[in-house]
């Protein structure tokens, strides 16, 4: 009998842990361009540029069917690509051929899955936009 009043007590305590976890998740997820207004609240866009240099980049994101940001020193260039920015999904891996240290907007980035590592497709490139934060101004006494 306290046998099987333990299982009882370990299946409904199993169970509360699963409510909890999908009472977490019920929040609302942002969308792709919630995301990127998140990521850029506080910069300003400067003026577009048709290449960056890879060696200054120091890390990438993709944010879901929207675009990818590339970080580099405090600037952020957000890229938004011309073709197949619906493919674009967080879990995949950026695949890039290229002939020199920069990535242009007549680059081709290919789409790989992250498990797998099979090619999910890829997406045209277009300009960067340069997204850093505004200089703060002093204030005079």
């Amino acid at each position: 009998m306290i046998r099987n009043a333990t299982k009882l007590g370990f299946v409904v305590a199993a169970g509360a842990l699963l409510l909890a976890g999908a009472a977490a998740d019920a929040r609302p997820r942002l969308t792709g361009e919630e995301q990127l207004a998140k990521l850029l609240d506080g910069r300003v866009a400067g003026k577009p540029v048709n290449c960056i240099n890879l060696p200054n980049v120091q890390s990438s994101r993709v944010i879901d069917k929207t675009a990818i940001v590339y970080g580099s020193g405090s600037t952020l260039y957000v890229q938004r690509p011309k073709s197949g920015a619906s493919s674009l999904n967080s879990d995949d891996i950026l695949v890039t051929q290229l002939v020199s240290s920069q990535l242009c907007n007549i680059d081709v980035v290919q789409l790989r899955d992250r498990n797998g590592l099979f090619w999910r497709g890829f997406v045209s490139l277009d300009q960067f936009v340069p997204y850093s934060r505004p200089a703060k101004v002093a204030l005079a006494d």
